[in-house]
């Protein structure tokens, strides 16, 4: 797949201070790997902001760490919040709230939508458990999902964090052109 990535700073999200597009392979066995198709703006923000998100998204995917950011049981508490069904982008969904069951900065406090007729992700909307750096608060994320190739994938996230040092950071993500390939079992 293709991920697009933009930086804005102090609540600017019309002009981007640096922007990255890389091409993405998962793979099973090895996790995510990465080739940087383009990229422009401040070569700071971009080696600080965007390599360190890269690098941790390369180390979450590793097989055995995976599994500890996953949207599961063994990884949250998930009450049903009252009201039956809500609509969200034009779906009727059950709204879950998330308890994470460790403080870690890949688990998020917050609510899970989940699609009422089949089941799939919709969004996923809070703040992190645990602040990622020293220089900042917990991130606060939306991350939406669609259904490609009968799989729930994200199409676009949005992350902000501040700093009293460097004021509000936002990051958006734009997942495109995801290709699905299913490897026989051996």
């Amino acid at each position: 797949m293709t991920e697009h990535y933009s930086v804005y700073r102090n609540k600017d999200e019309v002009h981007p201070v640096a922007e990255m597009t890389v091409k993405t392979t998962y793979r099973k066995d090895t996790g995510k790997s990465y080739i940087i198709v383009s990229q422009s703006g401040s070569k700071i923000i971009r080696s600080l902001v965007l390599g360190s998100i890269l690098d941790n998204e390369k180390r979450l995917n590793q097989p055995g760490i995976r599994e500890g950011s996953w949207l599961t049981s063994a990884n949250y508490e998930m009450k049903l919040m009252h009201g039956g069904t809500r609509p969200l982008n034009g779906r009727d969904c059950y709204a879950l709230a998330l308890t994470p069951r460790r403080k870690t900065p890949y688990l998020i406090e917050g609510t899970l939508w989940v699609d009422s007729t089949n089941g799939s992700i919709v969004q996923v909307q809070g703040t992190a458990a645990k602040s990622s750096s020293l220089l900042t608060g917990p991130t606060q994320l939306i991350r939406e999902y669609a259904n490609i190739s009968g799989f729930s994938q994200a199409i676009h996230a949005r992350a902000v964090s501040d700093s009293a040092m460097f004021g509000q950071t936002i990051v958006r993500i734009d997942y495109q052109n995801y290709q699905v390939q299913l490897l026989p079992l051996a």
